[in-house]
């Protein structure tokens, strides 16, 4: 018998069985924490500089000022969004609806063309997770360092690097709390009343929120976000196709796979692919996935994969590609067709919607008009035997600038206004102007009648509003 055969057959085998007795947490494995290695290359370059613009331009634009107040401002308070020279009302939702459904279909498209590029380049989530990893290993060291440090028994050099890494997460993420709180509120003031304590009460809370939300989301979820919280990446699927450039596995010059010498020139002869089976594919990766296993709804498409097998194709003298964005149908021999009914359908509803959001903000009137009638009685008599109706008339001015308003009414003959017939209001402000109405009784043709009331703006633009109501004769 061989020696270094071994027997099975005597071999004991342990079957572990779980019973309702034992805690639920045993039933399930524990999360292997996944540690992602660095790596340089022509993707990660541009994600890099990516982020970085798209980063400083969130920390940047709370502090623009435009016409000597913060150029984005979202008051929710106020109900009333300034941005720059437009300020967008709780009237004007429909705008707001139509940016949310523009960046919907171009996300569809995008998807369609390029695959799941906005998880891997652009979304906050990965963004935030990439800079908590940057500070992970510039205190910590390399993936190698970092595992054999959680390895290690705790000791004060070890305390130490956990200890700073978890201020620096706290303290970035804090940043982050401070200016996405200053989109809804002055951030100038935010800051400074935050840190000498003078904050009001939902500031400290809203900022405090969002700062574990940040801490727990990029420093502990990372992954678990994109692969089981993230809706986008159950659906996605749906919009693929195989036309889609995704991050593809070459199988068929990857396999088989198997380490050799960078000297081995022969290794197709034994059977060998191109893929050394170096796993650096896997090691990069920061949902810790093997993209080798083909297409999965884990993979962000940030390419990271892509730059460290063309380094190593470069390492080993082979032509690059073997991991790249290409199509199913590329991979099989055929050619890839970019103009497909779906990804044609995709960009005309994008343009559609598109000149939809234009038309819409093309239309749109800097100035709102809403009538409240006196709820106490629908008419009164006055000494003079008069008939009178009373109004509130609130004018919203939308613009920036002050403007001044001419009121005035029609549709009945003979009526008195008693109120003012010209108003002032200042930019982005509102004001209820109470007014009457009197008529005399024998000049009312019926009991109720149909009058409108006009708002025009006293200025070259001359922007005017109307909206009808009744005047209640009595008679």
């Amino acid at each position: 018998m061989d020696k270094n055969r071994i027997d099975i057959k005597n071999i004991p085998v342990k079957v572990e069985t779980y019973t309702p007795e034992q805690p639920n947490h045993a039933k399930y494995a524990s999360r292997d924490r996944i540690y992602v290695r660095s790596v340089k290359g022509l993707h990660q370059s541009l994600r890099r500089n990516m982020g970085f613009v798209f980063m400083a331009l969130f920390m940047l634009l709370p502090w623009i000022q435009y016409n000597g107040s913060q150029a984005i401002l979202l008051n929710i308070g106020e109900q009333k969004f300034n941005i720059f020279a437009l300020t967008l009302w709780p009237q004007d939702f429909t705008i707001l609806a139509w940016i949310f459904v523009i960046a919907a279909y171009a996300l569809f498209f995008i998807t369609a063309f390029y695959g799941r590029v906005w998880c891997g380049y652009l979304c906050p989530q990965s963004v935030w997770t990439f800079i908590f990893m940057w500070f992970e290993e510039k205190i910590q060291g390399s993936r190698n360092q970092r595992m054999t440090l959680d390895q290690a028994p705790w000791s004060v050099s070890k305390f130490a690097k956990k200890a700073l890494t978890h201020f620096c997460w706290l303290a970035f993420a804090l940043l982050t709390s401070l200016i996405f709180v200053g989109y809804f509120t002055p951030v100038g003031p935010l800051f400074l009343d935050f840190f000498t304590f003078q904050a009001g009460f939902w500031a400290v809370i809203s900022v405090l929120f969002f700062t574990a939300c940040t801490y727990g989301n990029a420093g502990w979820m990372r992954e678990i976000m994109c692969t089981h919280i993230c809706p986008y990446a159950r659906f996605q699927s749906a919009m693929f196709d195989k036309d889609t450039f995704t991050v593809t596995y070459d199988e068929k010059r990857g396999e088989q796979r198997g380490p050799r010498s960078r000297k081995d020139k022969d290794y197709k002869e034994k059977g060998l692919g191109d893929c050394i089976d170096c796993n650096l594919c896997v090691h990069v990766c920061p949902t810790g996935i093997d993209i080798r296993n083909g297409l999965q709804y884990e993979c962000i498409n940030c390419g990271a994969c892509i730059d460290a097998c063309d380094d190593t194709m470069a390492k080993m003298g082979y032509p690059p590609g073997l991991i790249s964005y290409t199509t199913e149908h590329s991979l099989n021999g055929k050619p890839t067709r970019i103009l497909r009914p779906k990804l044609v359908g995709y960009f005309v509803i994008l343009l559609v919607v598109c000149a939809a959001f234009a038309t819409n903000l093309y239309l749109r009137k800097p100035l709102e008009l809403d009538i409240i009638r006196d709820r106490g009685a629908l008419y009164r008599e006055t000494p003079e035997g008069l008939i009178e109706n009373t109004y509130t008339l609130s004018i919203i001015n939308k613009s920036q600038h002050a403007n001044s308003y001419q009121l005035a009414v029609s549709g009945v003959k003979d009526l008195t206004w008693i109120g003012p017939t010209e108003v002032t209001i200042a930019g982005g402000e509102s004001l209820n102007v109470p007014v009457s109405l009197a008529l005399d009784p024998y000049s009312a043709s019926k009991p109720v009648m149909d009058i409108e009331f006009s708002v025009t703006e006293l200025s070259d633009k001359g922007y005017s509003v109307t909206q009808g109501n009744k005047f209640f004769a009595g008679r």
